[in-house]
């Protein structure tokens, strides 16, 4: 997907100048415009950040229009995930299109050396996951924590957090939030 040229048709859809949209966002102008012309790659908490200026959650950036006569899924494939991760972070979405959705469970896969991005995440509701294979680095407000394979999480997502993998081997995680703002 054109990331820069699907933010720029939202964006115009909704009547924003990029001005407009960068100060709702609380990012500078040059940020948009470069995310628009595809110069830089937004992290996911980058983007996130741009989506609440319109607003917009992630799942409804990144997924097609359903159609409302679509019977209601059970079953997800692993190629029907919706990836809406950032530069090499796999973020798979379970249930994309389930109406009325009140939780985001992911897939998650962080390559050596791949995190969330320099900022710290923050939103409302709880965040809970397991570490599948391999090892993962969370930070929680001040607190940062190694996890190995059978290892979890649960915290509430107002404090600020971040996932990192500074380790030499691939880390996947199951993870879910409330409410589902992916």
């Amino acid at each position: 997907m054109d990331v820069g040229a699907r933010l720029k048709t939202i964006r115009k859809h909704k009547g924003l100048s990029q001005r407009e949209l960068a100060k709702r966002a609380g990012v500078t102008n040059s940020t948009i415009s470069m995310i628009e012309k595809n110069s830089v790659s937004p992290s996911v908490s980058s983007l996130k950040k741009v989506l609440a200026g319109i607003p917009m959650s992630l799942v409804e950036f990144f997924s097609l229009e359903a159609t409302a006569n679509q019977p209601r899924k059970v079953v997800y494939r692993a190629d029907e995930l919706l990836d809406i991760g950032s530069n090499e972070v796999v973020m798979q979405l379970v249930g994309k299109d389930h109406p009325d959705r009140s939780l985001s469970f992911l897939r998650e896969i962080y390559p050596p050396a791949s995190d969330t991005g320099p900022d710290m995440l923050r939103h409302e509701g709880e965040e809970a996951g397991m570490v599948v294979r391999g090892r993962l680095e969370l930070t929680v407000g001040d607190e940062v924590h190694t996890l190995t394979s059978g290892d979890s999480y649960y915290f509430e997502s107002s404090q600020p957090h971040r996932f990192n993998n500074p380790f030499d081997e691939p880390c996947e995680l199951l993870s879910a939030t409330t409410p589902a703002n992916f």
